[in-house]
């Protein structure tokens, strides 16, 4: 199955997913931003971490203080990206949603809502933005989803 992104396991079909899990040190703040500004479901919870699903995809945020350090930068076509980072590749109408919905909100981005690398090989609108505990996330969409990959 090349470049699928689902699994047969026996007879059953299922969508592969990821999962991450990341530090935070405000399970409160947490759960505002992901639950609420980017309307992720809420799933399993305890004291010290909260599932959410992201577009169907499982994160945890782990209650981790200790782990939440500024993050570096590597310059990427004349924006300094922050590294490291998690996000997800939309569809361009998704994206664009939640672009809106990001600036509706008064929300400081790291990197504006733009178009990155236009006119060359694997152009891509692009947003980044911090959680209340500094990790940062990146939300993107191709125009042509064939370009997510080339060089």
């Amino acid at each position: 199955m090349e470049n699928s992104h689902y699994l047969t396991i026996g007879v059953t079909t299922c969508e592969t997913r990821f999962h991450l899990a990341f530090p935070v040190d405000d399970l409160g703040k947490a759960r505002t931003f992901y639950g609420g500004l980017l309307e992720c479901p809420e799933g399993r919870s305890s004291d010290r971490w909260i599932d959410f699903d992201l577009f169907g995809h499982q994160i945890v945020a782990h209650l981790a203080p200790e782990r939440c350090v500024e993050n570096a930068h590597n310059a990427v076509d004349g924006h300094d990206v922050p590294v490291p980072h998690f996000g997800l590749i939309l569809d361009m109408p998704q994206w664009e949603a939640l672009a809106t919905r990001l600036q509706e909100a008064g929300v400081t981005f790291v990197i504006e809502p733009c178009i990155r690398f236009r006119g060359k090989v694997g152009e891509q609108a692009t947003m980044f933005l911090l959680d209340p505990s500094g990790n940062a996330l990146e939300f993107k969409a191709f125009a042509d989803s064939s370009q997510i990959f080339c060089r």
